[in-house]
């Protein structure tokens, strides 16, 4: 408790050693003169701190500086002879590193204009609400000092003062106001009031402010004490209205880049037809196709479809509240990343138009070459023919990054073991310890039965049969093996078959909707014992199915590496498109916007959720920009192609449940858990070296005992969440608009007691920080060597009849190539899931805060969230044991990757490791 305290600063009477009684006199000036004291409120030592518990109003003290209190005997004086006297203010302004001219001529002329008073204006509000004008009591306005004089200083932070006059019954501050009447916007980080008898009042800001020329009004700041509505005093209430009102805009109107207004909007912007009719692609969201809803920019439609947004392309920035966009540190990480991209793609464009028959790489050692030599190194380009591509930028950056930005780094996957990727034992692993650990299931039923109509799509029974498993299950029989809980299935069938008719007519594109069958030996590993490829059925005769089981020959051995290879790509697609971009991205959109229109930045469930929120939104805007739009790189590198975001929005209409978001419900629905009381979780792991499950299990339960604290701190009984208008307002609209086609589900929790408050808010931050962490950051280590996982395939495997069956009987190595992504997409999509697997310099971590010590005025939480910081830091070195441990062989082993997905903490780069809070790339 006494971290907190020393943080926040106490009260100047408690710290006094002169104050005995309830009444103190206070001394304005240096020297002691009876004529110049006047009366205060009593002031009360600050309660001590006891286990949290329901927050108590403290006692309103009067404003005095703190170099001023004096105690003295004790003399009467009229209230109303209330005496005036300074306070200050530190602002902390954020500078850009890297300023544009237009930006350099404005802050010069901001220098001159201060002169003649077009400068930066704040004003203390009361928390009080004056008696004579019924309204919130107020300080003079003051103008901050000398920005013209620092208006050169170089460093990140530049500090400024204002001083205030202030009543000595002013009260204790709770909002200030800024006005910026200067050309250029600035980043204000935060403030602090010093001269308050209640010790420093802090405001942290962390916004740009604008300036008044683009919005007029004054910006709202609240200090860091959290109020639910019901409680907040009354010098606040029409200003926390105020601001929410702002914030939600009406609904009309084109946005601008300087706005700060959040509102919901359908997904109509990933099309551009008007380019061409093959650019088309249908609205998400709405009662045909439904899906989240996103950030409203107000953009015009496009001229041949009214219901289309027209689109803005890179590399004009798309519209976020401007307080959301990439501060400069992520922006440079995106901008090297974009480097790499251009080069990367640029470059086999180059080679493929030399050689018309180099579109396909010649065998594993071109793969390789791309990390050992570099693609331009390979390619021999000379400075010469540098000079001449249209890239000034590119080129003068080409020895800033070194040799690194020609050549890819090494995949983590081929660190240990380069061969690794080609075993049985490894694909079956990475299914539950690689880069997608969240789509496998144990099989309940054999054979496996699909869910989708007989009438359209064929029989729903597998073909799988008892023999074609049978030698593979040491000598159990199939339903011994289901009733032991030995089974264990990857099922994409359902997730592709609707759209394989369609797939398999792109160009360049064939695919299966495939199912594969584990066996979990006594070792505690998963063995893969059977892979099913369907094809849509097309007649009673149709061998639309096909099972392929282990090798026993050569030829068996090249199919079995097909079939594995189809169902990585199978299982990339359903990665990307479902289970990271739709469970973690696209989802929490709505909560997010509706935390901002609906929530006060007082509010304490806003402070909590506010570090899992940032950069979300503009990370999802790039998204719309560049990655699943039409024509962009998840259409350009993935199989589903053009017909990637319907497989998304079928798998939201179909399987998507916010009550099984949960991790503890997830593992339970797909039967990878059973409940189990007595288990430290309350559930039970069938795979018990199950590494995505051990350790986000442990950072669930540590998510849900820090969030459970902070809610019983604001909500000891269930009646006090159905009043929070704010709380209820935020929630219904996350649900009612934001999930609007899924609204009137009932599996939606409700929100009427502490129980499900607590599981609503965990399962955010969970979805925001470890299990988005879990899906991403390993893209680049596991998919950056293409035959480990192909995010695309451009073949079917040939059988007896068919007249390529004797290209791959003569040279298999070089069909099985010929399968996977060519040399352009496969360089293509390395650079950009390379991009997508950096951590940028300026993360910030699970158990982490900006400003951890004054987030929230209430210095109970802030012990509180230095106790779950601890209990992180306990977790992470729990994991790296755990991948010490030989006996868990599915994260220890010879040439095994340890498993650090859900290891908190990172460098910047790409680590393979590191939990940030928020979804950000």
């Amino acid at each position: 408790m006494a971290m907190g305290k020393e943080f926040m600063g106490c009260s100047i009477i408690e710290r006094s050693s002169f104050v005995s009684s309830t009444k103190v006199f206070l001394n304005h000036g240096k020297s002691f003169n009876n004529n110049n004291m006047f009366l205060v409120k009593p002031l009360q030592k600050r309660r001590v701190l006891v286990p949290l518990r329901k927050v108590v109003k403290q006692p309103v003290v009067a404003a005095v500086s703190e170099d001023l209190v004096k105690a003295v005997s004790i003399v009467s004086a009229p209230a109303e002879k209330a005496e005036k006297f300074k306070v200050r203010a530190v602002v902390t302004v954020k500078n850009k590193n890297k300023e544009e001219f237009k930006d350099k001529i404005a802050k010069h002329l901001d220098a001159f204009t201060e002169k003649i008073g077009r400068n930066i204006v704040l004003q203390l509000v009361s928390t009080e609400i004056d008696p004579k004008t019924k309204a919130p009591k107020t300080s003079n306005e003051a103008v901050l000092k000398d920005w013209s004089k620092k208006s050169n200083v170089k460093a990140e932070r530049v500090h400024y003062t204002a001083e205030f006059i202030v009543n000595s019954n002013f009260g204790v501050p709770g909002a200030i106001t800024v006005r910026n009447k200067h050309q250029m916007e600035f980043f204000l980080e935060t403030i602090t009031i010093e001269g308050f008898a209640c010790g420093p009042v802090h405001f942290p800001c962390n916004s740009w402010v604008q300036s008044s020329k683009d919005h007029s009004g004054k910006r709202i700041f609240f200090s860091n004490k959290p109020y639910l509505p019901n409680e907040t005093p009354g010098g606040l209430r029409s200003l926390r209205e105020k601001e929410l009102k702002e914030i939600r805009g009406d609904g009309t109107g084109v946005r601008k880049l300087s706005d700060r207004i959040y509102d919901f909007d359908v997904y109509n912007d990933l099309g551009n037809p008007d380019k061409g009719i093959d650019l088309a692609r249908p609205k998400l969201g709405g009662e045909k196709i439904p899906y989240p809803r996103r950030c409203r920019t107000g953009r015009l439609p496009i001229d041949t479809d009214l219901h289309a947004e027209s689109r803005v392309e890179k590399p004009l920035p798309m519209y976020v509240p401007r307080d959301e966009q990439f501060e400069e540190s992520k922006q440079d990480t995106f901008s090297a990343g974009r480097l790499k991209a251009v080069l990367h793609n640029l470059i086999p464009s180059l080679k493929a138009s030399i050689s018309a028959n180099n579109h396909e790489f010649k065998g594993f050692a071109d793969i390789e070459n791309l990390y050992s030599e570099g693609v331009l190194l390979k390619l021999g380009l000379q400075d010469e023919l540098l000079k001449k591509l249209p890239l000034p930028k590119v080129v003068s950056n080409i020895h800033e990054y070194n040799r690194g930005i020609i050549k890819y780094d090494t995949p983590k996957i081929l660190s240990k073991d380069r061969f690794a990727w080609l075993r049985d034992d490894e694909f079956a692993r990475q299914a539950i310890a690689g880069i997608n650990p969240v789509s496998i299931e144990r099989l309940t039923v054999f054979p496996p039965r699909s869910k989708l109509d007989p009438e359209i799509f064929g029989p729903q029974e597998s073909a799988l049969k008892e023999e074609h498993i049978l030698g593979s299950l040491n000598g159990m029989t199939v339903q011994q093996a289901l009733e032991e809980n030995k089974l264990f299935i990857l099922d994409h069938h359902d997730a592709y078959l609707p759209f394989l008719d369609r797939i398999n007519a792109l160009d360049g594109r064939k695919a299966y909707a495939t199912r594969t069958i584990f066996f979990l030996t006594y070792l505690g590993t998963l063995k893969p014992v059977a892979i099913e490829l369907s094809l849509p059925h097309s007649g009673p005769s149709s061998r639309s199915k096909r099972i392929v089981t282990p090798a026993v020959d050569a030829t068996t051995n090249w199919m079995w590496q097909l079939a594995k290879a189809h169902v990585c790509s199978n299982d990339a697609g359903v990665h990307q498109l479902v289970n990271h971009w739709l469970r973690t991205h696209a989802s929490l959109e709505p909560f997010i916007l509706a935390a901002h229109r609906r929530m006060s930045a007082m509010h304490p469930i806003f402070k909590l959720l506010d570090p899992h929120m940032r950069y979300t939104l503009e990370i999802n805007a790039l998204a719309r920009q560049s990655l699943i739009n039409a024509d962009g790189v998840i259409e350009s590198c993935f199989t589903p192609g053009r017909y990637a975001m319907e497989i998304s929005a079928a798998a939201y209409k179909s399987s998507w449940r916010f009550d099984m978001e949960s991790l503890p419900a997830d593992l339970i629905r797909r039967g990878m858990a059973v409940p189990d009381p007595a288990q430290p979780h309350g559930l039970k792991l069938l795979i018990e070296d199950y590494p995505y499950a051990t350790d986000g299990l442990q950072i669930w339960a540590a998510i849900e005992n820090w969030v459970r604290t902070y809610v019983n701190r604001y909500y000891p009984n269930s009646s006090q969440i159905c009043d929070d208008r704010e709380l209820q307002a935020w929630y219904d609209e996350s649900v009612n608009v934001g999930h609007s086609d899924l609204s009137q589900e009932s599996w939606w929790p409700k929100l009427d007691n502490v129980d499900n408050l607590v599981s609503i808010l965990t399962t955010l931050i969970w979805l925001a920080s470890a299990q988005h962490a879990a899906l991403n950051f390993g893209q680049y280590p596991y998919g950056g060597y293409v035959p480990n996982r192909p995010p695309l395939m451009r073949r079917l495997i040939p059988d007896e009849n068919d007249p390529e069956y004797a290209i791959f009987l003569a040279d298999p190595q070089k069909y099985f190539l010929s399968a996977l992504p060519g040399v352009l997409q496969s360089t293509k999509f390395m650079a950009v899931v390379d991009t997508l697997s950096t951590h940028s310099p300026d993360e910030e971590y699970l158990g982490e805060r900006t400003q951890p010590s004054i987030w929230t005025g209430d210095t109970e939480i802030v012990d509180a969230f230095y106790e779950f910081s601890a209990e992180i830091r306990r977790i992470e070195k729990e994991i790296d044991r755990k991948n010490l441990d030989t006996s868990l062989r599915n994260r220890c082993g010879a040439g095994v990757l340890p498993y650090e997905l859900l290891a908190p903490s990172s460098g910047p780069g790409v680590t393979c490791r590191g939990v940030p809070n928020s979804v950000s790339i």
